[in-house]
């Protein structure tokens, strides 16, 4: 299964953003304060054009099957970016494609400069979650930054210069 990963190009937005709400309404996580009911998740190309920013779609086939970006969120530490809107489709999970991306983005992540990479979840998506433990993720007490996400309960930060 040969998959490339590539930036987001501005045909891609409404495939991701189908998938994106698709996974989270999978897992019942498709609730306020997500992503699910953000407006930018239909704009992601355009979304991504804000300096210190980056997204990238994996593709197999000519299909896309995901994607993942990291994010300068307001309000985090200088040095420190968020992963965003990482998500599959169905078919594409399980295969190794997750952290393919992560690694992606996280080597991203320090090209840019970043010393830190910060992320927020929800218990629904506990698979996606040991993948973050496995990179070497850790659990905060509380959000960072102003992402808007209130829905979102579980938050990680992984110090790029750990690994």
């Amino acid at each position: 299964m040969i998959i490339t990963l590539r930036p987001i190009e501005p045909a891609d937005n409404a495939a991701l953003a189908v998938i994106i709400r698709s996974s989270l309404a999978e897992f019942g996580a498709n609730k306020p304060g997500t992503v699910f009911y953000d407006n930018s998740t239909d704009h992601l190309f355009e979304l991504f054009r804000q300096p210190g920013s980056t997204y990238f779609v994996a593709i197999k086939n000519g299909q896309i099957l995901g994607g993942a970006g990291i994010f300068p969120t307001k309000g985090l530490p200088p040095g420190c970016c968020e992963l965003v809107k990482m998500y599959l489709l169905k078919e594409a999970r399980g295969k190794g494609l997750g952290g393919k991306l992560i690694a992606h983005a996280l080597d991203t992540a320090r090209q840019l400069g970043y010393k830190q990479v910060y992320l927020e979840t929800m218990p629904e998506l506990r698979k996606a979650v040991s993948v973050y433990e496995k990179f070497g993720f850790k659990y905060l007490d509380g959000p960072m930054g102003n992402s808007g996400h209130f829905g979102c309960d579980v938050w990680m930060l992984k110090d790029l210069e750990d690994s």
